[in-house]
C-alpha cells in the first residue's frame, strides 16, 4: 500500500482566515479531536505544512500483514521546542519527519 500520514485536528480554525478554514476542510477534517488518514504525497504534505500550527501529523506505515504504526509517536508540526515525556511531545533528531523540517524554517523566517 502507499505510505499515509494521520492528522488530527487540535485547534480550532474558526478565527483564522477562510484560506486557513478551507485546507482544514480540504483534508477532510470537521471536528477538533477528528483524526483522518491521508495518502502521503508532496500535495497533501504541503497542505498539512500551511496549517501545522492547527494539527498534529503522525506518519503511518501501512504494509501487508502489518497495522497502522506510528513513525513518529504522535508527533507535533507545530511545536516550538521539544520536551519529553508523553505521546504528544515533540521528538527530536532523526525522527522528525520533512513536514516538521519544513514548519521549523517557517518559524525561522518570524
Amino acid at each position: 500500500m502507499p505510505a499515509k500520514f494521520r492528522v488530527r485536528l487540535r485547534k480550532s480554525p474558526i478565527s483564522h482566515t477562510a484560506k486557513t478554514r478551507g485546507t482544514v476542510r480540504a483534508l477532510g477534517l470537521h471536528r477538533i479531536g477528528q483524526a483522518v488518514d491521508i495518502p502521503d504525497n508532496p500535495q497533501t504534505r504541503g497542505m498539512a505544512r500551511a496549517v501545522a500550527f492547527l494539527l498534529d501529523v503522525e506518519e503511518t506505515n501501512d504494509g501487508p500483514g502489518r497495522g497502522t504504526k506510528a513513525a513518529t509517536d504522535g508527533h507535533r508540526i507545530g511545536t516550538k521546542g521539544a520536551t519529553s515525556g508523553g505521546p504528544k511531545a515533540a521528538t527530536s533528531g532523526a525522527a522528525k519527519t520533512a513536514i516538521s523540517g519544513a514548519a521549523k524554517t517557517d518559524r525561522e523566517r518570524r
